[in-house]
């Protein structure tokens, strides 16, 4: 019995004549997250991929390899599957041995067939009667039920061969990364942050991590979890190049020469854009993005995401903008991020935040407040010049 990976590709199919850019992108992530498992063949044809061991240790490996695939942008749904000639006998016997664990712990189920080979004698209709007759008679206890059964036995006629799987699981979904282009990401120790990436990761977009840290007021565990964040994210993004800016200096520096305390977050926020866009040229990123949510904070309203895009002029993308905290919180449950960005220690977005922090500033007398710092371009630029690099990989 040979057993493989299908994996169903989702909107890229939609892509025109631009498709065979989509699956090259795709098809190539999959071999990287797959090259250590072993050697493996991956092809596409008719909207799926086929990923297929071809020797022990990739048929070792195939519960990790469908774990990691799951976790790729691009497709949207798996299934492990075995693999028999195109006849129905053959169909029978391997799925009543291949399905024989589920069946037998199963209460109810179906049979659904899909006949993308036309050339195939018995149309899907027949195949599931057929091959649920055969099922029932050998696992007697069973109960059909079309509409809530605990076993979807699902039977695939392909152009090869065909398939057997015990029902789908769904994937990523969204584009491949990179084809959306490559961006920058201002990664916090909080919750929003992590799920924007995931959301622009969704959408196709290759991503770096930027992060702010300013020791000794934001400790080594705060900048060790935010690491973790980011190798987290790296399981759906890939490779991130990840920087660590040293912002202590930038920061002391504005909260000592500003006269106006509750502009501080926003000119700190505006700052941050500043540095970010420094590193953004230099990784040849053409936007940046954050976890910001609209009203969530002070610095978060309308006009506070106003006077921060005027700091710079890459575009800020807000995947999070339109979700309140609860639609974050349980999209970070389901990326894995949430327990991580929980953990109590401070990051530098949360230091030195005035009591009463201005909800709505005007951009004038931001600009005029930031004329009295005159070293703050210098700061900003040795801040970039510095940053510490890693290059994050997948688990």
């Amino acid at each position: 019995m040979r057993e493989i990976i299908l994996a169903s590709m989702g909107e890229m199919t939609l892509k025109g004549l631009n498709r065979k850019s989509f699956e090259a992108a795709l098809l190539k992530t999959l071999r990287h997250r797959t090259s250590d498992l072993g050697q493996w063949s991956l092809r596409s044809a008719q909207s799926v991929v086929y990923i297929e061991p071809q020797d022990a240790a990739a048929e070792a490996a195939i519960e990790t390899a469908f774990e990691r695939c799951r976790q790729v942008f691009g497709l949207v749904a798996l299934s492990r599957a075995a693999e028999c000639p195109k006849n129905f006998d053959a169909i029978s016997l391997l799925a009543a041995e291949y399905l024989a664990p589920q069946l037998r712990a199963a209460a109810t189920f179906k049979v659904k067939a899909k006949r993308a080979d036309k050339a195939f004698p018995m149309d899907s209709l027949a195949i599931g009667a057929e091959l649920g007759g055969v099922l029932l008679e050998k696992f007697p206890h069973l109960q059909v039920d079309v509409h809530h059964p605990q076993l979807e036995v699902m039977v695939e006629i392909r152009e090869h061969a065909a398939y057997i799987h015990g029902g789908k699981q769904k994937a990523a979904g969204g584009l491949p990364i990179p084809t959306s282009g490559r961006a920058a990401l201002l990664l916090s120790g909080g919750i929003d942050s992590p799920v924007a990436g995931w959301l622009m990761g969704k959408r196709g977009l290759s991503q770096v991590a930027i992060h702010f840290a300013s020791p000794p007021y934001t400790s080594a565990r705060a900048a060790a979890k935010v690491e973790a964040l980011a190798r987290q994210l790296a399981g759906w993004l890939g490779p991130l190049p990840y920087h660590h800016v040293p912002y202590t200096d930038t920061q002391v520096y504005m909260r000592d020469s500003l006269s106006r305390q509750d502009y501080f977050t926003v000119l700190m926020r505006r700052s941050m854009l500043r540095i970010a866009a420094i590193i953004a040229r230099r990784e040849h990123c053409a936007a940046l993005v954050t976890g910001e949510s609209l009203a969530q904070v002070a610095s978060q309203t309308l006009q506070a995401l106003a006077c921060t895009d005027g700091a710079q002029d890459l575009p800020v993308l807000r995947p999070c903008i339109g979700m309140d905290k609860t639609e974050i919180t349980d999209l970070a449950r389901h990326i894995g991020t949430y327990e991580t960005s929980i953990q109590p220690y401070e990051d530098c977005c949360t230091i030195f935040t005035p009591p009463h922090p201005r909800t709505k500033p005007r951009l004038q007398d931001v600009l005029r407040l930031e004329e009295t710092m005159p070293e703050l371009e210098r700061l900003e630029a040795e801040a970039a010049a510095t940053a510490e690099f890693k290059l994050l990989m997948p688990k």
